[in-house]
């Protein structure tokens, strides 16, 4: 389990450059990257450690003065995949971008091998787009991350054949995406008929089983009634 920040699948992208001006210049200009760890601060949104590669002086006269520059906590809505497009992505705002905001500092990142080689389908502004599954955040460690009926991962994903939108790096929770896979089952249409769990489960949330100690402490090393039946049987005549 990770606090803060964590190493990440790395991946190609490209930074908008007023991000790396506090908005003040080169608005519509793009600085490529390799995105190599990711960051987790509750109430914000997933923010990225970048290095820059500089790729974007090549076959220029400019200098290339950016490459192997890096910097912290590069907020998601600043990320553009490295695939090619006709034009830039127009920018989504953070709350279309990563609907519900990290929860804990507390995370893990891993990759969901199984659903990993089909593209995903996004829910983005109510809008259904095919997307490049990258890797999963997970949070614990805070009321609302280890709520059953608050908790949410963060997928992140690259959406593809989006229109405006192709391109963007976005962090879904599961009610907003599908995983497809031809050979493995069909992709469901429609909306799923499922409700959020209020339940939390666990081994003593019964009490006639807590309060029965013999069930308890049935192991393997408990002997068997009929044993110890015959045992005091024998105590009592011996």
């Amino acid at each position: 389990m990770s606090y803060l920040q964590s190493n990440v699948p790395y991946f190609k992208a490209w930074v908008r450059r007023e991000y790396t001006t506090n908005f003040q210049r080169y608005h519509g200009e793009f600085l490529h990257c390799m995105v190599i760890a990711v960051t987790s601060m509750p109430n914000r949104c997933l923010s990225f450690q970048v290095i820059f590669t500089g790729y974007e002086a090549d076959d220029t006269e400019e200098q290339n003065i950016h490459g192997g520059a890096m910097w912290a906590r590069m907020p998601i809505t600043a990320l553009v995949g490295d695939s090619p497009v006709d034009e830039w992505a127009k920018e989504l705002p953070s709350y279309i971008a990563q609907p519900w905001d990290c929860m804990s500092h507390d995370h893990s990142v891993y990759v969901l091998n199984r659903a990993t080689p089909a593209p995903w389908i996004a829910k983005v502004d109510g809008e259904f787009y095919p997307a490049k599954y990258y890797f999963t955040v997970d949070y614990t460690d805070s009321e609302i991350a280890d709520d059953p009926a608050q908790h949410k991962q963060s997928h992140v994903l690259e959406l593809m054949n989006a229109g405006e939108y192709t391109g963007n790096i976005v962090a879904l929770p599961n009610n907003r995406v599908r995983v497809t896979h031809p050979a493995w089952f069909e992709t469901g249409t429609g909306s799923p008929d499922f409700l959020p769990s209020q339940r939390v489960f666990h081994s003593k949330q019964e009490i006639e089983y807590v309060w029965d100690t013999g069930r308890v402490f049935n192991n393997l090393y408990a002997k068997e009634k009929d044993q110890d039946d015959g045992n005091d049987e024998e105590k009592r005549h011996g």
